[in-house]
């Protein structure tokens, strides 16, 4: 059983490349080019470079100590949090908007729920000098205010997606539109491991130096590379894929994937695609999905606009199926509460995406050694006002 992509781009059953004829010749060309071009010499410096010195990596794995002496088992955070721009998304964005460059791309466009995405491309835009359209559903922009300011101070264009939820789900819809009627000078900056293969893959890659920086910096404090959990929310997944990367195939290491559960897994407004998921394809793959029987697809929900997706990407989705991955679903009370634990255990405020994970310590025991990484993946600025309004601060 391998977990990694196959050379038709599938994991397992799930993944390919479900477009509309006129996207074929976009994805086609990044089809046959990413590879080569992430193992070129030239690429591969700059990347590293600009991870150093603009991004700030390594990130730092910390020992959290007051929160293993409470849950009583030794829990690491990733912290890429630290990153510029707050959160792991820049790692994608900065590995994509080299491709562009090298693909011949002049105009970036993005789709985003929490913002992070979107700040991230609109960064790495105005770092290369390089156009910046994002798509974003109407009602996150208006939950995620300080990230769209952040947008349009960086120089991009934020147009909102008035359709269906506007949510991320109708920014995707229409940033692919704005795709397929820009296909020569356009390169569209896909933000987590979903949508046509090779984007899965790629994304999964230039995340993956989350998982290759974990196994070093375990070697120096325990002298191990191998954790013996590692802890993701996953809506779409980047995060986690690029947290589990180096240790797919290794089934020592256990993965746990966290979904939002929203107000509760089956009252309707929920977002735990494991447990209501059923196949289907939704922007470009083929992966696990909520929807109704004849195949439309149900409105998500969750109070993190991160994970408010109505699918997993195709990694999550076999990693799922195969039973590689426990998913576990968490809703927006238990997330909230992890959130301000942590806060005040360690100093340190999560992003509300992050929160989700954090909340498996309350629904899952680990043994006194086990070392259990989470993934600490974006702070919590953005998420301010939503604390303050669900805990009257």
């Amino acid at each position: 059983m391998t977990y990694n992509i196959n050379n038709k781009g599938y994991y397992g059953e799930f993944g390919g490349a479900y477009i509309p004829e006129m996207l074929y010749p976009n994805v086609e060309e990044l089809r046959q080019n990413y590879l080569k071009i992430m193992a070129e010499p030239s690429f591969k410096e700059e990347f590293d470079q600009l991870l150093k010195d603009y991004v700030g990596r390594p990130s730092p794995l910390y020992f959290a100590k007051r929160l293993s002496e409470k849950y009583n088992t030794k829990i690491y955070l990733k912290r890429e949090d630290l990153n510029h721009t707050g959160a792991h998304k820049i790692n994608n964005t900065i590995g994509q908007i080299l491709m562009a460059q090298r693909l011949g791309k002049k105009r970036i466009i993005a789709e985003t729920g929490a913002g992070q995405h979107g700040v991230a491309t609109a960064t790495v835009c105005a770092l290369m000098g390089m156009e910046c359209i994002v798509y974003m559903g109407e009602i996150d922009i208006a939950r995620q205010a300080p990230n769209v300011a952040r947008m349009k101070m960086l120089g991009a264009t934020v147009i909102p997606a008035l359709s269906g939820s506007r949510t991320l789900k109708d920014a995707t819809n229409e940033a692919i539109r704005d795709w397929i009627n820009n296909p020569v000078d356009t390169h569209y900056i896909i933000g987590s491991v979903v949508g046509p293969h090779p984007y899965p893959d790629m994304v999964a890659r230039f995340q993956a130096v989350v998982s290759e920086e974990i196994q070093w910096q375990l070697q120096e404090k325990e002298g191990k590379t191998t954790p013996d959990y590692v802890v993701a929310c996953v809506g779409g997944g980047s995060n986690a894929a690029g947290a589990y990367y180096h240790y797919l195939e290794n089934t020592d290491v256990k993965l746990i994937a966290v979904e939002a559960a929203g107000k509760g897994v089956h009252t309707g407004e929920s977002a735990a695609t494991s447990v209501l998921g059923k196949e289907g394809i939704i922007h470009g793959s083929k992966t696990l999905l909520m929807q109704t029987d004849d195949g439309q697809i149900t409105e998500p929900y969750s109070i993190s606009a991160g994970l408010d997706y109505p699918g997993v990407g195709p990694m999550h989705a076999h990693l799922y199926k195969t039973g590689r991955a426990e998913f576990i679903a968490i809703t927006d009370d238990q997330a909230m509460n992890a959130g301000l634990e942590l806060s005040q255990l360690e100093g340190i405020i999560p992003a509300i995406e992050s929160s989700h994970a954090f909340a498996v310590l309350k629904e899952k025991k680990f043994k006194k050694d086990d070392v259990v990484v989470i993934n600490l993946s974006g702070r919590g600025d953005k998420d301010l006002q939503n604390y303050i309004d669900y805990f009257k601060l």
